[in-house]
């Protein structure tokens, strides 16, 4: 019986252990997310038609800046001293990851194509940056990651009014 409960105790805080990841491994995944993000826009830039290409240009250079902000946290000392801490992985961790890889468009997607996977990404990228706000200590990167939840509510809002556009009013 002794046994059992160690046992238990064991496999409960290896589930426990297995549920964290290293504030590194997430401020990589989030740089590669923002990176791929930024790449994509870029990409659609000439792909779009003219009524969506101010939104993609925009979004492009947002996601620039999400991942310059990355690029230089990464060079904050009071971050490089956090770099190896453990923080529970969001629940919605693996659907963030998800879009770190771009989709299969075609040569000149529709609008319509390009708002959903935007809106999908966005929407991940939101819950995600919510969810490390929550479980990060106070400081920079707490700040951090509750401002780009809030950037990506926002840029989520504009594409939903967009896709309400397009979709329902016959244009963007």
């Amino acid at each position: 019986m002794n046994t059992e409960k160690k046992s238990k105790r064991e496999s409960e805080g290896y589930r426990e252990l297995t549920r964290k990841t290293t504030i590194g491994e997430i401020l990589e995944t989030a740089s590669a997310f923002e990176q791929t993000a930024m790449n994509f826009y870029t990409m659609l830039k000439d792909k779009v038609g003219k009524n969506l290409r101010p939104l993609v240009e925009e979004l492009a250079d947002e996601e620039k800046r999400h991942f310059e902000l990355f690029q230089d946290l990464n060079k904050n000392p009071q971050v490089i001293d956090k770099i190896k801490e453990l923080i529970v992985t969001p629940p919605n961790d693996h659907r963030f990851s998800d879009y770190i890889q771009t989709p299969k468009l075609k040569e000149f997607p529709d609008d319509q194509a390009i708002l959903q996977y935007a809106l999908g990404r966005e929407q991940a990228a939101m819950e995600q940056y919510a969810a490390l706000a929550e479980e990060t200590p106070p400081g920079a990167l707490h700040d951090l990651f509750h401002y780009l939840a809030q950037e990506e509510l926002t840029h989520k809002n504009e594409l939903e009014k967009r896709y309400y556009e397009l979709v329902h009013s016959g244009g963007v």
